[in-house]
């Protein structure tokens, strides 16, 4: 019974905290142009503009995090598997201090594989070098999250 009870009330508290979360991001955002942004297949809008807003509108609750702290997304590589688009992206904005950093990597990288579209999603290492050591120790050790090193653009000095 103590069981049911904590389970009853874990769904009741994901209900409201994604209610809320909806509710943030309608009014933050422009609900008919958000939807648009979610229905435009990302093959199309890869190399545009568009593409950052269209994987936002994809976000679950995790959108409102990003949104209402000052952060976003931003991505550093693309590439179509053939079964799907591969990202890697980098946290932005006060994202990137942010002691919550661990958990909206998760969110984002969760809400994103559930789009049929988007095969994997994988973050710059460059990210780690943000967070204290706790928070790097922490992440690596129970964030279900893959880091990958990007290329360093040459300079012509």
């Amino acid at each position: 019974m103590d069981d049911d009870l904590v389970a009853k009330y874990a769904a009741e508290a994901k209900a409201a905290m994604e209610a809320e979360a909806a509710r943030r991001v309608a009014e933050a955002t422009n609900p008919e142009e958000e939807e648009r942004l979610r229905n435009m297949p990302l093959h199309s809008v890869v190399d545009t503009q568009h593409y950052v807003p269209a994987l936002l509108s994809r976000l679950g609750p995790v959108r409102a995090a990003l949104d209402g702290h000052g952060g976003g997304i931003a991505v550093s590589q693309t590439e179509d598997s053939g079964n799907g688009l591969d990202i890697v992206l980098d946290l932005t904005g006060a994202c990137l201090s942010c002691g919550a950093a661990p958990g909206t990597l998760e969110g984002v990288k969760t809400d994103l594989e559930a789009d049929d579209e988007i095969q994997r999603v994988r973050f710059s290492s460059a990210l780690l070098d943000t967070f204290d050591e706790l928070g790097r120790e922490f992440i690596l050790a129970h964030g279900k999250v893959e880091f990958v090193d990007m290329p360093t653009e040459a300079s012509n000095d």
